[in-house]
């Protein structure tokens, strides 16, 4: 896959953020596929000629084919400091995301038990308190839709793996385009969840910073008439 080029959304001695395209690992792994990480130490380089090694602090990731904000460190204290703005669950995150099936539920929240099956790689709902498991917990707002279709905006209270992904699923309503969790549809290699903002303290200045992504063309295009048509034509379900 041809990597395209980065989208800066903010720099400064202390932070970088970019705009993640669909399809590309956020970090390095052992393999020869291009990932966000190594694309952003080569930018780096170049931009400030540096002759060794170029620290970048990982502070969170997005899946594979999620598109949006994806925020870096570019000192070790401002890693720290990031990290556990991450942990504490302060940093404010809002998706965007294109459900299969018509939700007419205005808002509401999510509350659910996952727990990672190794065998199969997949992230599983289970019964609360379930050994090797952790609660999730996700706020929804719908903004719009159509007879198939559903888009929804999505605040994770939690960050567990692939959390936003199998919630919505469990829940009768997955992810257009994401198959590992029961969508009919493809989109290529993307699913329809985009990292659409991140507000978090700046780690030196401790000012709250927000930034946000556009929406990649294919939503535009795949998805022009459910962004733009608020009304639905089919029965309405809610939340299981």
């Amino acid at each position: 896959m041809k990597v395209p080029p980065l989208q800066i959304l903010y720099e400064d001695n202390h932070c970088l953020a970019v705009a993640k395209a669909a399809g590309v690992p956020t970090t390095h792994f052992q393999g020869r596929v291009e990932t966000l990480d190594r694309q952003v130490k080569a930018y780096l380089k170049d931009k400030y000629q540096k002759k060794g090694n170029v620290y970048l602090g990982i502070v969170h990731r997005l899946d594979r084919p999620v598109t949006g904000v994806v925020l870096f460190a570019r000192t070790s204290k401002a890693a720290s400091r990031l990290s556990e703005q991450f942990r504490a669950g302060t940093v404010e995150k809002i998706y965007w995301a294109i459900v299969e099936g018509v939700l007419t539920q205005q808002a509401g929240t999510l509350d659910d038990w996952l727990r990672k099956d190794e065998r199969s790689r997949r992230v599983e709902v289970v019964e609360p308190h379930t050994k090797g498991a952790r609660q999730a917990l996700l706020h929804f707002q719908r903004r719009g839709g159509n007879e198939d279709l559903t888009w929804l905006e999505l605040r994770p209270q939690t960050g567990r793996k692939h959390q936003l992904r199998v919630q919505l699923a469990h829940h009768g309503f997955p992810i257009y385009g994401d198959a590992r969790y029961g969508s009919v549809h493809t989109l290529n290699n993307a699913i329809a969840l985009h990292a659409r903002s991140l507000t978090f303290l700046h780690p030196i200045r401790h000012e709250p910073i927000t930034l946000t992504a556009e929406l990649p063309r294919f939503w535009r295009g795949r998805f022009a008439y459910v962004l733009r048509r608020p009304t639905d034509e089919r029965p309405p379900r809610h939340f299981s």
